[in-house]
């Protein structure tokens, strides 16, 4: 008896019954696929290996059902003798590869360290990892007055750079130590038209547009929120005339109008240098102007964006200041990104030239490997030089620490003192 020979099936033959012509036979018997699948195994031809699993419908039909992807990836976990843990960060350090050779798991440490490291070497501090700051979290929601805030936001609809930055001050601006309230609000949405090298902001040419209704939901947001001080901030709109100018001054004037007592910092861009958008900002009746450097001179091509400058940063916060002398004016530094002492003296020199009252310094820390590597891990104790330095200087408040970011503590005793004084001062001297 000669072997039994098939016509080859096509996907369509799953459904539909099949035909077996058998090469001894003269007539063609109709069978369907699972006739086909029986007749095959009965037959157990050599050289033949059919495989398929089988699932009964509802009509009672027989129909070929293929493995899932979540069944093939179990298999091949299996094969390899592994499993899902084996890829969580955790496990991927050289303590989970026991069965790594000693020269296998050192590479293997170097690489991940290396991540991690300066231009300079340095490894990086406990202070600058993530889990250190997520844990110094935990212990800041028991703050009653963090949770108050916290509580607050719920339903507000507002964006706020404190949470979506992950900033580890969070609890400190929010309540904390001196139980002022602070918060910094995003303006103009999540996309900036500059690709400055150590932001993480979402660029484009051409952003989405500005939302029209949005200084009104902030201001009633935040008159809402019962907070002491807000800070507002944006990305920078240079597809937009007056680069959001007007923008902030309608929230800054609607604030005021719904909460007069609410102290108002506007941390802005340089408008391009325009001073007619600063002057729209300044005269809408914000308490601080802000606008940071972010570096000193020479490495300002480096670090920022192209259209962004060192003098054109300075010219518009001395505009700024010679229009209001009840306006306070601030600024800020990253260290860490290959400056000099010198260096960063002579910006703090020219920042007081211009009139800027407030400075703050921090660590430059990389949001990932596509924006430019840390150059040095600066030490504690320069942070604490920079601070005495600048006081002795005339800045009238200065915040230096490696996690301090530009709108650290803004709501600090020390800067709402300066300000009401201010606002007293205009008064008096408006009434004589």
């Amino acid at each position: 008896e000669s072997p039994r020979s098939f016509r080859p099936l096509s996907p369509s033959s799953f459904e539909t019954p099949v035909l077996l012509a058998p090469a001894t036979m003269t007539t063609r018997v109709p069978l369907t696929f699972s006739r086909l699948v029986a007749s095959v195994s009965r037959s157990r031809l050599p050289g033949l290996d059919i495989q398929c699993r089988m699932k009964t419908t509802s009509a009672g039909a027989l129909h070929r059902e293929s493995p899932s992807k979540v069944e093939m990836l179990r298999a091949e976990l299996q094969k390899d003798n592994k499993t899902l843990n084996d890829f969580l960060p955790s496990a991927q350090s050289a303590a989970a590869h026991p069965k790594l050779s000693p020269a296998a798991s050192e590479a293997l440490q170097s690489r991940e360290e290396e991540l991690h490291r300066s231009v300079l070497g340095q490894p990086k501090p406990d202070y600058a990892r993530a889990d250190g700051s997520f844990s110094r979290l935990r212990n800041i929601v028991k703050d009653p007055q963090y949770r108050k805030v916290k509580g607050a936001l719920k339903g507000l609809d507002l964006v706020t750079v404190c949470e979506e930055a992950k900033c580890p001050n969070i609890g400190e601006c929010w309540g904390g130590e001196t139980g002022t309230a602070t918060a910094t609000i995003m303006l103009m949405g999540d996309t900036c038209t500059r690709g400055c090298k150590f932001c993480n902001i979402k660029t484009s040419n051409a952003p989405p547009p500005i939302d029209e209704g949005e200084p009104r939901k902030v201001a009633e947001a935040v008159a809402k929120w019962g907070l002491d001080y807000i800070v507002l901030t944006s990305v920078d709109r240079d597809d937009i005339p007056d680069g959001g100018a007007g923008h902030f001054a309608n929230t800054v004037t609607l604030l005021k109008h719904l909460n007069p007592k609410l102290k108002v910092e506007a941390l802005v861009s340089d408008f391009q240098g325009n001073e007619e958008c600063v002057r729209t900002v300044v005269e809408s009746g914000l308490d601080v102007y802000a606008h940071n450097i972010e570096t000193v001179e020479r490495l300002q091509g480096r670090v920022r964006d192209r259209r962004a400058g060192y003098r054109q940063s300075l010219k518009t916060l001395e505009f700024a200041k010679s229009l209001s002398d009840t306006v306070v004016t601030k600024s800020s530094i990253m260290l860490g990104v290959g400056e000099a002492d010198e260096e960063v003296r002579a910006a703090m020199l020219d920042l007081r030239a211009a009139g800027v009252e407030i400075l703050t310094f921090g660590q430059y820390l990389r949001p990932s490997r596509k924006h430019m590597r840390v150059y040095e891990y600066v030490d504690y104790d320069k942070y604490h030089y920079w601070k005495t330095e600048g006081e002795k200087m005339g800045f009238a408040y200065v915040a230096s620490s490696p996690l301090v970011r530009s709108s650290y503590k803004a709501g600090e005793f020390f800067i709402n003192a300066m300000i009401d004084q201010r606002r007293a001062a205009a008064q008096g001297g408006g009434s004589e």
